[in-house]
């Protein structure tokens, strides 16, 4: 006897769950951030510190010492998990952002930088301390797709044009 497919428990986007997933990325301060582990292929799991720019994209700044940052430069695809549990209550049941992305390196003397630093350096002064050291850099994460758990019952998938930071519709 064959079992019949369960339902797909993902709903699509609609705008209430585009404005939480908005939410969820500005609020966010950190983010884990799933890689490929060089050499092996492997999953690796960092956590980073995360903002937006300007344009409302995710972004964070990297050391190039760290396993996830030469992760990302050898293959830029990743996956970062934005959203805390509350205070109280089931962690399961706290809205969270699963964020499929592109990462792009941030070079020095681009335009952006400066305006980047500063920004980041508002946000986060004690990262002053070490923003400026050589091996650090700006990466930038583009959106390709996410899933998110609104809570229960309530998961959607999310695709690049859902996530857009100001989304005509």
């Amino acid at each position: 006897m064959t079992t019949p497919p369960r339902p797909d428990p993902f709903q699509p986007a609609d705008a209430e769950a585009r404005a939480l997933s908005r939410q969820l990325l500005a609020e966010a301060r950190f983010a884990a951030l799933a890689v490929l582990e060089p050499g092996s292929g492997l999953p690796f799991c960092s956590r980073i510190g995360l903002g937006l720019d300007a344009r409302g994209l995710p972004l964070s700044l990297v050391s190039g010492l760290a396993l996830h940052t030469r992760a990302l430069r050898e293959t830029p695809a990743c996956c970062l998990l934005i959203g805390e549990p509350g205070a109280k209550g089931d962690p399961l049941t706290h809205p969270r952002l699963s964020l499929r992305a592109r990462a792009e390196f941030i070079a020095r003397d681009s335009d952006d930088h400066a305006a980047l630093r500063a920004a980041w350096l508002a946000r986060n002064p004690k990262a002053k301390v070490y923003a400026d050291l050589p091996d650090f850099t700006f990466v930038r994460f583009r959106p390709v797709s996410a899933a998110l758990n609104g809570g229960f019952a309530r998961a959607f998938v999310m695709t690049e044009a859902d996530l857009a930071p100001d989304p005509v519709r």
